[in-house]
């Protein structure tokens, strides 16, 4: 993915944060979501942390594809 040295230093650049951690408004999940399945994921894993740094069901719930 391009990443130097210098990306993980200081706790890690913008670049290396947002590249593998999708944040934002449900909108802004959903496409990070679809990115991977558009690149041929048939699987994709996320864990929803709310503001607590404990995992968030709700935002799974709501993200998770429907059977």
């Amino acid at each position: 993915m391009g990443f130097s040295d210098a990306d993980f230093t200081n706790g890690g650049s913008d670049y290396l944060i947002d590249s593998i951690i999708a944040w934002g408004d449900e909108s802004a999940l959903r496409k990070r979501i679809q990115e991977h399945f558009d690149a041929g994921a048939d699987h994709v894993c996320f864990k929803a942390v709310g503001p607590d740094n404990n995992t968030d069901m709700r935002i799974i719930e709501r993200l998770a594809p429907k059977r």
